[in-house]
């Protein structure tokens, strides 16, 4: 949170941009309790992050899936530019699974909690499947998609971590396919502790959906490995095209 405070001195821009849709996010979602508005706000503030600092994004594989319906995305982390960039070209209203730290920041934490995204416990095991099958529960009922990190956090080095098999498990519940994301080019536009934005061009390639019909809670682990060799696969393809 100190970074993000840093990063917001470094350009005024996003400074004044964070407050504006960050004033009118948290009036909106007492108004709107679908969250809906408050979306709408959020992918209007992630493209103006994306913009002040002259970075583009090339998206891959769009017409792979269909904004109608819900998925699970799952995505490499490599920077804080990563989710501006899937919430500013994903055209499906989508919310996040976060680290609970974050609903308990003043303002931050009232916004996530009345926006419909759902913290988890990363260092409670049985608190976080609690969390799943809330999860799954909820967009069932609410039908929109989740994106989630299996990798637990950004990677330090860039080079793509082992996945944790919380996205596999709720996808299998919710009974809705799950998606790999590979993101090439934030961490050089910002990269991890970095206080300085570069422009650049970032590349966001989809996968194709991986199907959850017939699958049970003990196939996560396969659907795991399968998303993660997915996302392998398309990180390898961006690179040749570079």
């Amino acid at each position: 949170m100190q970074l993000l405070w840093s990063l917001l001195i470094v350009d005024p821009l996003i400074a004044i941009s964070t407050i504006i849709c960050g004033t009118i996010s948290l009036v909106l979602v007492e108004l709107d309790a679908s969250g809906r508005k408050a979306f709408s706000i959020a992918r209007f503030w992630a493209r103006t992050l994306l913009a002040f600092p002259f970075v583009r994004v090339k998206v891959e594989g769009l017409e792979k899936i269909d904004p109608s319906k819900a998925y699970v995305f799952v995505c490499n982390h490599l920077s804080y530019m990563d989710t501006p960039a899937i919430l500013a070209n994903i055209p499906c209203e989508f919310r996040f699974l976060a680290k609970s730290e974050l609903f308990k920041i003043p303002f931050m934490g009232h916004y996530l909690g009345r926006g419909g995204h759902i913290p988890v416990e990363l260092e409670d095991p049985r608190a976080s499947v609690r969390t799943l099958l809330h999860a799954a529960k909820v967009v069932q009922t609410k039908g929109y998609s989740l994106l989630i990190f299996p990798e637990g956090g950004r990677s330090e080095t860039g080079v793509l971590q082992p996945f944790m098999d919380g996205a596999a498990f709720l996808a299998i519940r919710a009974r809705i396919p799950l998606v790999p994301i590979a993101l090439i080019g934030t961490r050089e536009v910002l990269p991890m502790h970095g206080k300085k934005f570069t422009p650049g061009l970032v590349r966001l390639r989809i996968g194709d959906p991986l199907s959850t019909e017939g699958l049970t809670s003990a196939d996560r682990a396969q659907l795991t490995a399968t998303s993660r060799a997915k996302i392998v696969e398309l990180l390898e393809m961006v690179e040749s095209t570079r």
